[in-house]
């Protein structure tokens, strides 16, 4: 092994021990001990670098099977097993990255099972884990080629596998094209989020387009990295070719982008001098101008240096891209910026030094290269060197020893920093839903009904029995028919806007009148009747008690603080906690409901869960009752989200009331770890 790949080894042995440390504070203290993710800015650099990047830089994989598959430049086969190695580690890597940007990690396979077809992120997650497939087939003959795999069962795969190759081929560069230009599909939502320099009607085609010559620059310094650390031969004719095609594809990038502002009218931002100016400039200029400017150059594609920096520059610049698009060019609501922690760089790294040892692993011992069966063997090195005192360990032992302590080291500095304690979650206090007057709304058949807003000021124009609002501009909101306004619940627990208007009346009258109040209000507060959901329920996302220790004492004990406990805590040789306490519906026996939907319970009350769970508790799983018991009666999407959660009123909301601001939700990263859903 020479010492440029020893050192080699040792860094990126150090990363992964950094990221083993990482790793045990995140998968057991949550997003939150290791993140500065929040509410407001959910995904960071896992997304844009392990995901958005990551895909793109596994492009070279398609990129080479079309060349030598598809178009039959055969002088380009020496490229290929490698660039779908990289490709398959690449995937892998993405895989990975998710699991460790998953708030849910163990649910990464359910969008085999839960499909949601109108999601552009499942067609994502569905092309990625086909893909991922497809470039383990691919690869597998490398692997059955070795003498180990001589068996006759692995011989007859390897024949079955070799015969189909060009269907195999063909399939990845389908997937990977529904995929590349997929990530950029995901963006064409946010018009108002993301920069007009980043924004674009044809993003989905820049995606593609720009993973394409990424690809091909990634093959190229892959190659250049196998001959620096391996010893591997530089194929420069085909060096200079590939470099050559990716100055196309870049130039078709570079007028692709500029004609699109130009065409949008938003090219004059560029220069403005703005931040956002000066950024879209230096990543344009380092991902595609300055390598396609220097791949013109024969001299440069026929140097290794030349295609070393023009390859350099175009990875550094198409990533920064990425990032741009899913970061640093997206806006936030004020105050929830968002800047990477120390730990998720350690992340990033170290999954790509992990998979960078895999890849060396593969080289080392299979034929990835073609060069390599023609190669002389190297002599064998004694297994012990009696000449030294400065090496007491066998040779064949002493690399890997370094290497196990780079790791081990480097993880135990790691530890230091990390919060091994865990953070502490910063309350996100549950309001009670507010009165506002509303009007329903036809959706059409096998839809529910819609609830919007007839009040905050709004002129109502009667017209034979409906009620219709008035806005600004002479339009009536909403179009369509309507039924007369009715007083409704605006359910808004976080005041972010993201809100349900709930008919309260109409759900009473048909789940039975005053004796359904307990299918909900499961638990009273004293003295109340029919408690609000947010008198128990009274944060957001982590759970309250609903016990009050010092209420009780104050009640029980009057004056002295020693002479009530008893009356909970009957057994005196037993630890006064709640598990051996007297159970509460001894004393409390009317606010405990006979037939709940969310049972109570039966004992002694345990914290009440957040709001946001409760609700979805609540609500979520009676409409699924009610499409087991009524199919013919109400409308298969009852329990769908899109039921309760209008996307469309808070821009109703924001019409009735201009005033209105709507903050999000004070929530840190610690609040992230939980992964749950946001609600109401």
């Amino acid at each position: 092994m020479s010492d440029r790949l020893t050192n080699l080894k040792t860094v990126l042995w150090t990363l992964v021990g950094i990221l083993g440390a990482v790793t045990v504070v995140r998968f057991t203290r949550g997003l939150g001990a290791v993140t500065n993710l929040s509410d407001a800015a959910p995904w960071g650099l896992w997304i844009g670098f392990d995901v958005m990047s990551g895909v793109a830089l596994a492009a070279g994989g398609f990129v080479l099977a079309a060349t030598v598959y598809i178009f039959g430049l055969e002088r380009y086969r020496p490229f290929v097993r490698p660039a779908i190695l990289t490709a398959w580690l690449g995937y892998a890597a993405v895989a990975v990255g998710l699991l460790y940007d998953l708030g849910l990690p163990w649910r990464i396979w359910h969008p085999l099972v839960h499909w949601q077809h109108h999601s552009v992120l499942f067609e994502v997650a569905a092309c990625v884990m086909l893909y991922l497939t497809v470039l383990t087939l691919e690869f597998a003959p490398a692997v059955l080629e070795h003498p180990l795999f001589s068996a006759r069962p692995f011989r007859a795969a390897l024949r079955i596998l070799k015969k189909v190759t060009i269907p195999l081929v063909i399939t990845g560069i389908v997937l990977s094209t529904l995929h590349q230009s997929s990530l950029g599909s995901l963006f064409l939502i946010t018009p108002y989020r993301l920069h007009p320099l980043w924004y674009s009607h044809i993003i989905y085609v820049l995606f593609f387009v720009s993973a394409v010559g990424l690809g091909l620059m990634m093959v190229v310094l892959e190659s250049l990295f196998a001959a620096y650390f391996l010893d591997h031969e530089v194929h420069t004719r085909e060096l200079a070719g590939l470099g050559k095609a990716a100055a196309v594809v870049l130039w078709i990038y570079v007028a692709l982008r500029v004609g699109d502002l130009a065409l949008r009218g938003v090219l004059g931002s560029a220069v403005d001098g703005s931040w956002h100016g000066a950024l879209f400039v230096g990543e344009l200029g380092l991902s595609a101008v300055i390598p396609a400017t220097l791949l013109l150059s024969r001299r440069v594609r026929e140097s290794r240096v030349g295609m070393g920096v023009a390859a350099a520059f175009t990875v550094t610049g198409m990533v920064f891209y990425r990032l741009d698009v899913s970061i640093l060019s997206f806006a936030r609501p004020q105050g929830f910026g968002y800047h990477p922690s120390w730990e998720e760089f350690a992340v990033s790294a170290g999954i790509v030094a992990a998979f960078m040892l895999i890849f060396i692993f593969f080289v080392e011992r299979f034929r990835v290269y073609d060069d390599v069966a023609a190669r002389p063997r190297a002599e064998a090195r004694p297994s012990y060197d009696p000449s030294t005192t400065h090496r007491l360990q066998p040779s064949v032992l002493a690399t890997p020893g370094r290497f196990t302590a780079a790791a081990l080291a480097a993880g135990m500095v790691a530890f230091l920093f990390l919060p091994v304690r865990g953070t502490e979650d910063v309350p996100t206090p549950a309001h009670p839903a507010r009165s506002v007057e509303g009007i329903r709304v036809d959706r059409g058949a096998g839809r529910v009904h819609a609830l919007t807003f007839a009040a905050a000021g709004a002129e109502k124009v009667l017209r034979s029995g409906d009620v219709r609002v008035t806005v600004g501009d002479g339009r009536m909101w909403p179009p369509g028919d309507t039924t007369i306004s009715r007083l409704l619940l605006m359910i808004d627990g976080n005041r972010n806007g993201n809100l349900v208007l709930f008919d309260h009346e109409a759900h009473q009258e048909r789940l039975g009148g005053d004796s359904s109040c307990v299918t909900c209000h499961h638990l009273s507060m004293p003295l109340d009747r029919n408690s609000s959901c947010a008198a128990c329920h009274r944060d957001m996302y982590d759970s309250t008690q609903v016990f009050d220790h010092d209420v009780h004492v104050a009640a029980l004990d009057g004056d002295d603080p020693n002479s009530g406990c008893a009356e909970c805590h009957r057994d005196g040789a037993a630890v006064k906690s709640l598990e051996t306490a007297t159970a509460c519906t001894s004393c409390h026996r009317d606010p405990v409901a006979s037939d709940p939907v969310i049972s109570a319970p039966q004992d002694r009350w345990r914290p009440a869960e957040g709001y946001t769970e409760a609700m979805h508790g609540l609500c979520v799983e009676c409409h699924k009752r009610e499409v087991q018991r009524h199919p013919d009666e109400v409308p298969s999407t009852l329990a769908e989200c899109r039921t309760c959660h209008d996307p469309d009123r808070r821009s109703q909301l924001r019409l009735l009331e201009p005033s209105r601001t709507d903050p999000l939700p004070k929530r840190v990263a610690a609040g992230a770890a939980s992964g749950g859903e946001e609600g109401p």
